[in-house]
């Protein structure tokens, strides 16, 4: 049976394109324009109410440099240039993928990096429509939501870092809250629910609350859910079809690819295949491997065909992961026409 999840990705303020795409739509841009950062206050000067209202009327109006400087606080002339030039990108590409993959692939990834994830979150939201799985729904959140990290008893547990923060700056500081923002506490004192195959099914009512948490352990459901996820993410956006296989360790004596899903991980796979062998701590701070196939081996670079492409997540030194889902899109070994 179909689910109703991620109401505040906004596609709702969408409308269908071909190839199964979202066409750019003026109710989209209008929410941007209710956004704290560029709503305006008691204390806006009249040249900023003036063109927020202007652009409330017409959000795809023009905005003249003159009207920008024109407004008195100057972080908010920054917010307001940040979200045209979203806008413009919007409008030019038509639809949100296609807006998005140009941005990643000019690799001006300078856009506040929160635009990106909000454009992550209602791209996965239309390519998971029919996913009846909460595990893969939850999973998929690790693409465009900060999650914090804890390795303690070998689990490899993540909780949003929106949620763990929230919990830190209220002082409640309970179980898996206390768990993720020190250290030193036992796991069996988790009371925030984990989300397992029994009791997956709690995620339908709080999809949007994320505050769910996941084991992203090797042979644990939510690994796989991830890989599939991720087959899904290329499928839509390049229309390239891959098998993406959760992996214990990384053994391969003619390894020819590898993809960074973020930051840290790309700096410990550039080491590995430099043939420097990360210490036992940089080495776990690793916590997810794949393998992925590309099935279409026309597509690939001649180097790469019939060799895999390996895949890996990291957690920063703080324990923080953020994916960066771009990485697979322009890191591939693919042909110069894709």
């Amino acid at each position: 049976m179909k689910r109703e999840f991620w109401k505040s990705a906004g596609l709702h303020l969408l409308a269908p394109a071909p190839g199964g795409w979202l066409a750019v739509t003026p109710a989209f841009l209008l929410a941007y324009l209710t956004r704290p950062e560029i709503h305006p206050v008691a204390e806006s000067c009249a040249a900023e109410v003036s063109l927020h209202e202007r652009l409330m009327d017409d959000p795809f109006r023009a905005v003249t440099e003159a009207e920008l400087t024109a407004i008195a606080d100057p972080d908010v002339i920054d917010n307001y240039r940040h979200l045209i030039a979203l806008r413009d990108r919007l409008a030019d590409a038509g639809t949100v993928e296609g807006a998005y993959l140009d941005i990643v692939r000019r690799g001006e990834v300078a856009l506040p990096l929160v635009f990106l994830d909000q454009l992550v979150h209602v791209i996965l939201r239309n390519a998971l429509a029919g996913v009846t799985d909460p595990l893969r729904l939850r999973a998929a959140e690790v693409l465009f939501r900060e999650q914090r990290v804890s390795t303690d008893d070998g689990r490899i547990m993540l909780a949003d870092e929106e949620i763990v923060d929230m919990h830190a700056r209220t002082g409640r500081m309970s179980g898996l809250g206390q768990l993720l923002a020190e250290s030193g506490t036992p796991v069996r004192q988790v009371t925030l629910d984990v989300l397992t195959e029994a009791n997956k099914e709690i995620y339908w009512d709080r999809s949007d609350r994320f505050d769910t948490v996941i084991d992203l352990r090797f042979g644990e459901p939510a690994l796989d859910a991830l890989a599939r996820v991720m087959e899904t993410w290329l499928a839509h956006l390049l229309g390239l079809e891959v098998r993406i296989e959760p992996r214990p360790k990384l053994e391969d004596a003619d390894w020819r690819w590898h993809i960074g899903l973020d930051r840290e991980a790309t700096r410990l796979l550039n080491k590995l295949y430099e043939g420097r062998s990360p210490g036992l701590e940089e080495a776990s701070r690793i916590i997810g491997l794949f393998r992925m196939t590309i099935l279409e081996t026309g597509r690939v670079i001649e180097r790469v065909q019939g060799h895999p492409v390996y895949l890996a997540l990291a957690k920063s030194p703080d324990d923080r992961l953020h994916m960066k889902p771009h990485n697979l899109l322009v890191n591939l070994p693919l042909r110069q026409a894709d």
